[in-house]
């Protein structure tokens, strides 16, 4: 892997696994294309979570550019419980605080991390070119720690609906920047 450009989704109506974006979020995935398209960073392959909001997000650049995407499901967004929890903000903090606290039928930090950065691993020991992930705030945010072990809860807390950033080999260690302005 050469370049790795992770893209969080765009705005939805909901977090179910079929939630649809809104209409804001339909611009916002158009934008984000067009921000790619502007970019100049090329792109050899897309990797989207399952769930339709992230494909809707990337769909309009990987048909402008004629890239299929491809899904995986280490890119899902991290279940915190199967139960409804109406303190779900404070139960995510928690987890960023104690990366092995779980709830029932839910994922750890600790095990969404160890599942993202699988994947993310097996690109790092890969010849793919540029590659461009899609997934969701939570695995984003456990993502962005392999590189920073500062970010937590209050960094995802600030996180843009989409969001977009850029990890490259520098110097012969991988470096992290945010390259997504809210206002584009």
């Amino acid at each position: 892997m050469d370049k790795l450009i992770l893209v969080r989704h765009s705005e939805t109506e909901g977090q179910h696994e079929d939630s649809p974006l809104t209409k804001s979020g339909v611009r916002q995935a158009q934008v984000l294309a067009n921000f790619l398209d502007q970019s100049g960073y090329e792109i050899d392959h897309i990797i989207s979570s399952p769930f339709l909001r992230a494909i809707e997000t990337i769909k309009p650049f990987a048909l402008s550019k004629g890239l299929s995407i491809k899904t995986d499901e280490r890119l899902e967004e991290r279940i915190l419980s199967h139960e409804p929890l109406d303190d779900w903000e404070e139960v995510l903090h928690d987890t960023f605080k104690d990366p092995e606290l779980k709830f029932s039928g839910g994922e750890s930090s600790q095990e969404a991390k160890k599942r993202i950065l699988s994947l993310v691993d097996e690109l790092e020991q890969e010849d793919c070119g540029n590659v461009l992930l899609v997934t969701h705030g939570n695995l984003l945010a456990l993502l962005l720690q392999k590189y920073n072990r500062e970010i937590g809860f209050y960094e995802w807390k600030r996180l843009s609906n989409p969001d977009m950033f850029l990890v490259q080999k520098q110097g012969g260690e991988y470096m992290v920047e945010r390259i997504w302005q809210e206002n584009y």
